[in-house]
């Protein structure tokens, strides 16, 4: 009656109360765990009524009519809880699963285990489950003519562990599983295939990532030298043309001075602390210091101490990110002439010395509307909104720009004939100057021309240390709400 998939979910039934088969299209499931007398009771259920009455019809034939109970729900919406010990959701993708479970409440700290089959996206659900504190008990790998089929059993555990990509790619198989090792091998093949695909878009960033994912789950992930780690990255981005009242550099070092997971964030915060700890990182790397000021006295709530208290290590590229070729500042080069063909050869805004450079002045092949510019801008930068000043160039053709906090470099754009400036961070004078001397002038935030070089600092390590865990902090936000 079941096919390999089906019969892999009434194994992992507990049998223990009442099952639920959500999305039950035949109510064959529930057929087979009423019949084989592992379940006193099912609850089959659909959103349409064409498999409802094909489930009915069924139960009939298996005269369960009295142990099945059939459910109109969307998703588990109608479905009564009470008494249930087993959930399944199978056949479906693992986004429209996890659709499904974040809808219910009730699932949190209850004791149902949940049998879930995903036919796509497996990493999704598994990621959801643990950010929202289940833990995957089981998962096995299931064969069906070609197809291979993931099915996992997970429980509330209320542990506060979050998945790395790389985690939430390789699933919780036992090793010794030839149908693990042949699905982690597909999914390599297809990781590299994306990687291709994507360096043939000129997509280099994207195409290094799923290149370093594809790696890490045909090898593993693997302990480097922290040392090693800073060496490179002052190869890339020395530390020794930084300004001179900045702090870049190792900061805060950790016992054992390895690692295998790095989060990625443009401050080191108490909640992105927070974030290294539950996915594992031994080392952070942000671009604002985490030590600026001589520090008195440090508190339980300093982000300092907590990184010791953790054992963190901390490096932190601050001004030598923003000078550095291929930096802060490159990476917005990169991304606007991505949009635009510029007239000539992109121009130092202010020259640092030695090749670096703080800012670039481009000018566009042709004029653009101020307003569809900024547009642009808000895609660029991802951010909620962009500020501009009120009486500025109505066209704009050459522009100068500098990430993070440039209003004091107003002066040197007018100096240099721009008729736009790009920076964030704008006090109330520099926009009162911009007015009067008719430039115009993009605040688009401080936060927003910075964070986007995580990106590429991940990009960099990864090419060097495919076998390292590079995260992208979710708790890199901006630090401010707009209302």
């Amino acid at each position: 009656m079941l096919d390999n998939r089906l019969k892999m979910c009434a194994e992992m039934v507990s049998g223990k109360g009442i099952a639920c088969d959500i999305g039950t299209d035949h109510a064959y499931l529930a057929a087979e765990l009423i019949q084989s007398g592992k379940c006193e009771k099912v609850i089959a259920s659909d959103i349409k009524v064409g498999p409802l009455g094909a489930a009915q019809r069924t139960v009939e034939k298996y005269n369960i009519t009295d142990k099945v109970e059939i459910v109109r729900s969307d998703g588990l919406e109608n479905i009564p809880l009470d008494g249930v010990s087993d959930i399944v959701i199978a056949g479906m993708g693992g986004e429209t699963i996890v659709e499904i479970l974040h809808k219910c409440d009730k699932l949190a700290e209850s004791e149902i285990r949940l049998i879930l089959q995903p036919m796509t996206k497996s990493e999704v659900l598994r990621k959801w489950l643990y950010d929202s504190n289940f833990a995957i008990t089981e998962e096995k790998i299931v064969e069906d003519g070609e197809k291979l089929y993931v099915v996992m059993c997970a429980e509330w555990s209320g542990q506060f562990q979050r998945l790395t990509e790389t985690e939430a790619l390789m699933g919780f198989f036992s090793n010794d599983d030839p149908l693990a090792k042949k699905y982690r091998s597909n999914e390599v093949s297809r990781l590299r295939k994306v990687s291709t695909a994507l360096e043939k878009g000129g997509m280099r960033v994207e195409s290094v990532h799923f290149s370093a994912l594809a790696y890490k789950l045909e090898n593993g992930i693997d302990k480097v030298k922290i040392d090693d780690i800073y060496n490179y990255l002052n190869e890339v981005y020395p530390v020794d043309v930084q300004e001179k009242w900045d702090n870049s550099g190792m900061l805060v070092e950790n016992y054992d001075m390895e690692c295998s997971k790095i989060l990625l964030a443009l401050d080191i915060t108490i909640p992105s602390i927070y974030e290294a700890e539950c996915k594992g990182a031994e080392l952070m790397i942000s671009h604002h210091p985490v030590i600026f000021n001589p520090l008195k006295k440090i508190t339980r709530k300093s982000p300092v101490f907590r990184l010791i208290y953790s054992d963190i290590a901390a490096i932190c590229m601050h001004t030598n990110l923003d000078i550095a070729k291929g930096g802060t500042n490159g990476v917005i080069l990169k991304k606007l002439s991505e949009h635009y063909e510029f007239e000539n050869e992109p121009e130092f805004f202010e020259d640092c010395g030695n090749g670096g450079n703080l800012g670039w002045i481009c000018e566009l092949k042709e004029q653009i509307d101020v307003g569809k510019f900024g547009l642009l801008l808000k895609d660029i930068f991802n951010c909620q909104h962009i500020r501009m000043n009120r009486y500025g160039h109505h066209k704009i053709k050459r522009f100068a720009f500098c990430s993070g906090s440039g209003g004091s470099m107003l002066d040197l754009a007018i100096s240099k004939k721009c008729d736009a400036f790009i920076t964030g961070d704008v006090k109330h004078d520099v926009w009162i100057d911009a007015n009067n001397r008719h430039i115009t002038l993009f605040d688009c935030g401080h936060f927003s021309t910075e964070n986007i070089v995580l990106d590429e600092i991940r990009c960099v390590i990864e090419e060097k240390f495919p076998q390292l865990e590079i995260i992208v902090g979710e708790t890199s936000l901006d630090p401010v709400v707009y209302l």
